[in-house]
């Protein structure tokens, strides 16, 4: 067994140690992100500023790399935001006194849009510009989901709650061997809710049910940067053959195409001629279509015309599920269910940072030797929680109480001990205690002046009555869902 004072323990200690400052340099980015999300606003943010990934600090040069996905967007966000970031990056750690904004070079750069005579693209000519995936890139072990389609992204790893089940399936129908009877299908959801998740299953799983066939999936962005520079080379012919030969068309943050009249005009063909011919189409926003601004009322019908899915904000039990099945992949380390209940009840804004907050929680835990615990994760997680962190009130509580069980408001403070309200006000104390920071005797001076030991037996007895009665846990589990929506 190597000692850690030998070559592999020094490899090892390293490698911790890059692994932490990585996790560090997540932290501070989320920081400045979400500064930037406030000034920039939500559209200009999710276009240019989310896509970057982080590279490493120089130590000789201080110099912190930023990756975006293409050469456009990394000249677009240097142009722009180039002094704001390193600013702000400035500000945030003293090492960086410059950062430096380029493509990733793991990525290709756009590619020329090359294709033969009668409209398909060479055999070899692998297709990351677009994210074309077909009959093109099927060899004989079959498909391989390298090129643009996320492997972990499937329906298998998909989590399913009453928020998402009828846009997930409407996404398996989508891509099943049999027609739907629907198209396009247009998946409307909140940032971080599952939609690219779903996009990138409904590819994979048609691809496994349709020999030689082949989709298209790209963003909204992407699609607009192919457009351009087809039309600045005046390849638009071509850019149209290739477009319309894919049996299954994926467009994600269609709300970014707003305003692009002529983009709008040849989307609109595009649609057309596909569902002239019977092909698939599915479409991802943040938004209904309805609520699409400066499209163009065509364009707005086609999208309109199938069949629209909503995924709703995951609910607790959700986010629980969720947690639970990520945990699966860091087994055996123990994260207790008071950990697991605090995360999902705490970070309700969006699934994408409720799994980035497990993680960032139990990647620091490994990497300090400590025990994943309550304290760490309300230590280590401040920036989420906080982004995170709705102030429900104890009046609101009341008032949503007194709605559910049909009692006036006034019953709340009143000295009636009739059992019809009784429990409402045990209840209203118990979810007080839960979702508010009050203390026991500020609890009671707001249920008509009563003692903290009042309050104290009520939680106590909300929380037994949950684990015994059936109703009464539902009827907790239903005002929960209310309040924290």
């Amino acid at each position: 067994m190597a000692k850690m004072g030998g070559p592999t323990g020094k490899r090892k200690a390293t490698d911790e140690m890059e692994d932490l400052e990585a996790v560090n340099l997540a932290a501070d980015w989320a920081d400045i992100s979400q500064g930037l999300r406030k000034d920039l606003g939500h559209q200009l943010h999710s276009q240019w500023i989310k896509p970057i990934q982080l590279g490493k600090i120089d130590p000789d040069t201080g110099t912190l790399d930023l990756f975006l996905p293409t050469e456009f967007s990394a000249n677009w966000v240097k142009d722009r935001f180039a002094d704001r970031l390193s600013l702000a990056w400035k500000i945030a750690r003293s090492e960086v006194r410059k950062v430096a904004i380029s493509v990733h070079p793991g990525r290709r750069q756009v590619a020329d849009l090359r294709l033969h005579n009668d409209g398909r693209r060479p055999a070899n000519d692998a297709d990351t510009s677009m994210m074309a995936i077909g009959a093109d890139t099927l060899g004989d072990a079959g498909f391989t989901s390298s090129v643009g389609l996320d492997a972990s992204l499937t329906f298998a790893a998909f989590i399913t709650g009453e928020a998402n089940i009828l846009a997930f399936n409407a996404a398996q129908r989508m891509s099943a061997t049999e027609k739907p009877q629907f198209s396009p299908l247009y998946l409307k959801g909140a940032t971080g809710q599952g939609k690219t998740h779903l996009l990138h299953a409904i590819g994979h799983t048609f691809l496994q049910t349709h020999n030689r066939s082949r989709i298209f999936y790209c963003s909204a962005e992407r699609f607009m940067v192919e457009f351009v520079q087809a039309l600045k080379a005046n390849r638009m012919i071509e850019f149209k053959a290739r477009l319309r030969s894919f049996d299954l068309l994926l467009v994600d943050d269609i709300q970014f195409i707003i305003g692009k009249a002529s983009a709008q005009e040849e989307l609109l063909y595009t649609i057309d001629a596909l569902l002239a011919e019977g092909k698939r189409l599915v479409f991802a926003a943040d938004r209904a279509p309805q609520a699409l601004d400066g499209v163009e009322p065509r364009l707005l019908s086609r999208l309109s015309m199938g069949l629209v899915a909503d995924i709703q904000p995951a609910d607790i039990e959700l986010r629980k599920k969720i947690l639970h099945s990520k945990l699966s992949k860091f087994a055996p380390l123990a994260v207790p269910e008071d950990v697991i209940e605090f995360l999902a009840r705490t970070i309700t804004r969006n699934v994408r940072e409720l799994v980035g907050g497990l993680n960032k929680l139990i990647a620091y835990a490994q990497l300090t030797g400590q025990e994943v615990s309550l304290q760490l994760a309300e230590e280590q997680l401040t920036d989420i929680l906080s982004a995170n962190r709705r102030r429900i009130t104890i009046d609101e509580i009341q008032r949503t109480v007194c709605q559910f069980y049909r009692i006036d408001r006034s019953e709340m403070s009143s000295k009636r001990r009739a059992r019809a309200v009784v429990r409402p006000r045990q209840v209203a104390m118990y979810l007080s205690k839960v979702l508010t920071p009050r203390s026991y005797p500020e609890i009671g001076r707001k249920f008509g002046g009563r003692d903290h030991s009042t309050v104290i037996h009520a939680v106590r007895l909300i929380e037994d009555l949950r684990q015994r009665d059936a109703d009464m846990d539902g009827d907790v589990r239903s005002l929960l869902r209310q309040l924290e929506s």
